[in-house]
């Protein structure tokens, strides 16, 4: 199982490993957890493992780059492939593919960063994507360099700090509405999980309020009409879809006052920790825990024998 990593979810993926490895122990498998590091390849290629469980977060580990090098072993592994993975862990391109195909997504516009960031650049966000405004790395999870800016000097920093995570930073128009989660698994049949929305003790549903025990509550289903929760469903499998993603992926989504999804992003390895949201999704509908562990590992293994043959390994 493959956890840790180099990313500023390391922490996150740490507790996502020790839930997973605790599950699996459960049902029966021996589990080595191995940490992202330069060793890494090594310890996998000669491991002789049959499966490995990425319960790696963020960077390395969610973008395509870790799923790379378990195609080169002919590793089987969970979740999405090479492209999704990376398709996804990129919030702009992701978002340009979800508006292609219909989707509602939040206005929005890429910057790269290289040093200082101009007056008039700054102006000229806030003027046409309005304010509050939405500021993050393109390519980070967990809310990590976020800012919800509410002028535009907090414009400024925000760029500022996003921009210490990823050079290439997203500004988004601001999407009011309830803010929801909605999981969805194909392992392989395709199912989507009970919508989940999520109220937090925090003014923003960040890393601390995620991640630490009563700062954030779950509800489920959301309270939401049952069309616009219908609707959400069916953008949220959609996004899966389209994007190509496998196995799980958790998309969060903004349900404005008229019932539109607004598609905020799509998660491929969302947390697995005991404070997660899609595992508590899962329970919503009658999945335990080391149940949903158990079919993503069966899923992988059923994939890799479909693709290269049963004696490939």
């Amino acid at each position: 199982m493959l956890r840790g990593g180099k990313s500023a979810e390391r922490e996150v993926s740490m507790r996502s490993g020790e839930q997973v490895a605790k599950a699996l122990r459960g049902r029966g498998h021996d589990v080595t957890p191995v940490d992202l590091d330069g060793n890494t390849w090594d310890a996998l290629r000669d491991g002789n493992f049959e499966c490995v469980f990425n319960a790696l977060h963020g960077r390395l580990g969610e973008d395509g780059t870790v799923q790379g090098m378990l195609e080169l072993l002919s590793l089987p592994y969970t979740g999405s492939g090479v492209l999704a993975s990376a398709l996804c862990m990129d919030k702009s391109r992701a978002g340009k593919v979800m508006a292609g195909v219909g989707l509602h997504v939040p206005e929005f516009e890429e910057l790269e960063i290289k040093e200082g960031i101009a007056a008039d650049v700054i102006e000229r966000l806030a003027a046409r994507l309005g304010l509050p405004l939405v500021i993050k790395p393109v390519r980070e999870g967990s809310t990590i360099g976020l800012t919800i800016a509410q002028d535009v000097d907090a414009v400024a920093s925000g760029l500022v700090l996003a921009a210490r995570y990823d050079r290439r930073v997203l500004a988004q128009r601001f999407a009011v509405g309830t803010e929801i989660t909605i999981g969805v698994l194909a392992t392989p049949d395709l199912q989507v999980l009970p919508t989940l929305e999520i109220v937090s003790e925090n003014p923003v549903y960040d890393y601390d309020a995620k991640y630490t025990a009563g700062k954030s509550h779950h509800i489920i289903p959301a309270r939401i009409p049952e069309v616009s929760r219908a609707a959400a469903s069916d953008a949220a499998a959609r996004a899966f879809t389209e994007l190509g993603c496998s196995g799980m992926a958790r998309v969060d989504i903004i349900v404005d006052g008229k019932g539109t999804p607004w598609m905020l992003e799509v998660n491929t390895v969302p947390g697995l920790t005991e404070l997660s949201l899609l595992p508590d999704a899962a329970r919503a509908a009658g999945i335990s825990f080391d149940e949903l562990c158990q079919r993503l590992v069966d899923h992988a293994v059923g994939r890799f024998q479909r693709h290269v043959g049963p004696t490939a390994q």
